[in-house]
């Protein structure tokens, strides 16, 4: 037997050129028990609705079932949350930028340069401070001036 309409509707098919008539004459044609070999490969793709409809489906107690293994949901309390524990995070975050700037200064003079104390300085300090205030000073452009000049012999 000649099957070239059918192979030409298959073809139009794979095109997406087919109409609802030509479909419908695909399905009749593959729902027959005596399809040829060649085509028995499409037989299950247009018979597909066919098998499906005597097959079973969910029944009409389906949803009732469904709905009696779920359970109802527990009721939710509201949990008062006093300001500490709002602050909480608040507290953590300031906690975390003192340490961090403790640190940093720490850092900070670790790494700065010592200089020793000569002994030298400490006597002046301890001549300012065993001197004359400023209100028994009667003439101080004098004592400037002699100072100016004990200070350039020292370095001549």
């Amino acid at each position: 037997m000649d099957y070239k309409y059918i192979e030409q509707l298959l073809e139009r098919y794979w095109e997406c050129a087919t109409t609802l008539e030509e479909e419908q004459i695909l399905r009749t044609f593959f729902s027959q028990k005596d399809v040829p070999v060649v085509l028995l490969p499409y037989k299950d793709l247009f018979t597909y609705t066919e098998t499906e409809k005597t097959e079973t489906v969910l029944g009409d107690d389906f949803d009732a079932r469904i709905l009696s293994m779920i359970e109802d949901p527990a009721p939710v309390k509201a949990k008062t949350i006093r300001l500490t524990q709002r602050l909480k995070p608040l507290f953590k975050a300031a906690a975390v930028v003192a340490i961090f700037l403790t640190l940093g200064n720490a850092m900070q003079v670790a790494f700065q340069p010592r200089n020793p104390v000569d002994t030298t300085d400490m006597a002046a300090v301890e001549q300012v401070k065993e001197g004359v205030s400023v209100a028994q000073q009667v003439d101080t452009a004098k004592q400037d001036s002699s100072k100016l000049q004990t200070s350039v012999q020292l370095y001549r």
